[in-house]
């Protein structure tokens, strides 16, 4: 079953369905960070989320490193991994087409609310950008569908943000997330990932 059928039956079958989803691997950049982060103790004993841009899915982590489950996600439309400086200060309309990226780089998740009181979770405070829940409410831009395809070529759609599935994100991110000081990557899906995780190689073979 997709998880698009799963979170149309409910909070109980989308965490079954996300715990056989986690069974099917990570990918090679996503399995290289939890390595390194795992071996330097970068996270901590925190949570983590690693956020592969390039598969538009984003996987949440223990303390452990154990799997707790991943989501395909939506992410700014414009390919890059830097924010234009200032951006978090413009008035949404007035941010051009190839500025509408999603950040690659180390953060740390903060819960806090948007300008219509919704909590969120801000990835990078200053450029505006965080992980909430999908917003559907532009029929034409078709969010639902986006998340519910097999490819993650049609996830390019927000001005940055992280959209994640309402059920995932209420059911698992929220409640692993809430009150730590949880660490997210994002990686990156234009520069190298040693340009940004200068540690990964150093750090990869410590005990």
């Amino acid at each position: 079953m997709s998880l698009w059928a799963c979170a149309r039956f409910g909070a109980a079958l989308w965490v079954a369905c996300v715990g056989a989803s986690a069974a099917s691997g990570l990918s090679e950049p996503v399995q290289q960070l939890h390595e390194w982060a795992l071996a330097s103790r970068d996270n901590g004993t925190e949570p983590f989320v690693v956020l592969d841009k390039k598969g538009a899915r984003l996987w949440l982590f223990d303390g452990q490193g154990q799997v707790l489950g991943n989501t395909p996600v939506l992410l700014g439309s414009a390919k890059g991994d830097a924010s234009v400086p200032g951006i978090g200060e413009r008035p949404i309309e007035k941010i051009l087409p190839h500025e509408r990226t999603t950040p690659a780089g180390r953060f740390y998740a903060e819960a806090g609310e948007n300008l219509e009181g919704e909590d969120i979770f801000w990835v990078d405070y200053d450029a505006a950008v965080s992980m909430h829940r999908v917003r559907a409410r532009v029929p034409a831009e078709r969010r639902l569908q986006r998340l519910a395809s097999p490819t993650p070529a049609d996830n390019r759609i927000s001005f940055g943000c992280i959209n994640v599935p309402t059920a995932f994100y209420d059911n698992v991110l929220k409640p692993t997330l809430m009150g730590r000081r949880a660490v997210v990557y994002v990686l990156p899906e234009t520069m190298p990932m040693l340009s940004l995780f200068t540690r990964l190689t150093a750090s990869s073979d410590k005990p």
